[in-house]
């Protein structure tokens, strides 16, 4: 569902409301979200103010009666913002390649403030997250990039002002992208095994010295694990490379520069979610709704939990 398809099918709230309940009670039984009775009065009004939803429910268990919409519970949970926007927001995030920075969301749709722009696009990050995605396996490719201000006269390995990202990608599969403070034998061992099956085929890295014993930690065979030698020029040898993954280093660095021009530290993991769950589902055509369920299924981001320290 694209942009297009998101103003022609939800042009109000009420739309959209009807859309997610349709997503949160499948069945179409509305259960009260505290206690799961199904037994509820529906109380429907007009809308008299902006942080009003147009569907309120009651439950009518006796020791419950709590009143509730569709998007109680959920990242959409007391946000003053029309679903409308919620919804083109969403549209324009899973789709946009290179990203769309919080002032372009406030320019585009002419919400109120930077501030309130910024929040919202990061509760949609949130909700790319995939903590429990499947292990890559057959021919993976990983190597590790870096991220922060500039060093003057410093470039790759040992810069102390810049965070690592541990990239793996499964060649024509899917994408890992996570964030570490250095790339060493440990931290490296400890992402394979996150992320990497036991039973992949092979490993192909470049010649960082820190890789041969991390993959010997995990226990990973090490006949599975196949080096390119780029400092000798050479980028691929028969179907050992890491141009895969690279390539999918210098769109994420693109989407920096041209969207968003730098990112914090603080917040890169949820920037890493975003780029990674966009580039896995690319061919994808239910980007929108994947999106959009495991908004409802994931717990508020309150904006005092976004900006502590």
């Amino acid at each position: 569902m694209n942009l297009i398809d998101v103003t022609e099918q939800f042009k109000s709230d009420d739309d959209c409301l009807a859309y997610i309940e349709s997503m949160r009670w499948p069945d179409g039984i509305i259960r009260c979200p505290v206690c799961g009775y199904d037994r509820i009065s529906k109380i429907t009004r007009k809308k008299t103010s902006k942080n009003k939803r147009t569907r309120i429910y009651q439950c009518l268990e006796a020791t419950c009666k709590t009143q509730f919409s569709a998007t109680s519970g959920t990242i959409f949970n007391d946000s003053h913002l029309p679903l409308t926007k919620w919804f083109m927001a969403m549209a324009l995030i899973v789709d946009a390649k290179k990203s769309i920075s919080a002032n372009q969301l406030k320019e585009h749709l002419g919400i109120g403030s930077y501030r309130t722009a910024w929040y919202m696009a990061h509760r949609i990050r949130k909700a790319m997250e995939s903590p429990n995605a499947d292990k890559l396996s057959g021919i993976v490719e990983m190597d590790e990039t870096y991220v922060g201000g500039r060093a003057k006269g410093k470039r790759g390995r040992g810069i102390s002002n810049k965070i690592v990202v541990i990239g793996m990608k499964q060649r024509d599969g899917n994408l890992r992208l996570s964030h570490a403070k250095n790339a060493n034998k440990h931290t490296l061992a400890d992402h394979i095994q996150k992320h990497i099956s036991k039973d992949v085929d092979v490993i192909m890295t470049d010649e960082w010295g820190a890789y041969v014993p991390a993959i010997k930690k995990t226990g990973i065979i090490p006949d599975r694990h196949k080096t390119v030698n780029h400092s000798k020029k050479i980028y691929a040898e028969g179907i050992v490379t890491t141009n895969g993954i690279e390539s999918a280093f210098s769109l994420f660095k693109r989407s920096i520069i041209g969207s968003f021009h730098k990112v914090s530290i603080k917040h890169l993991h949820r920037y890493l979610s975003e780029f990674e769950t966009r580039f896995n589902a690319r061919k994808d055509k239910d980007r929108f709704e994947a999106t959009l369920h495991r908004m409802l299924d994931i717990k508020p981001m309150p904006y005092a939990e976004l900006t502590a320290e």
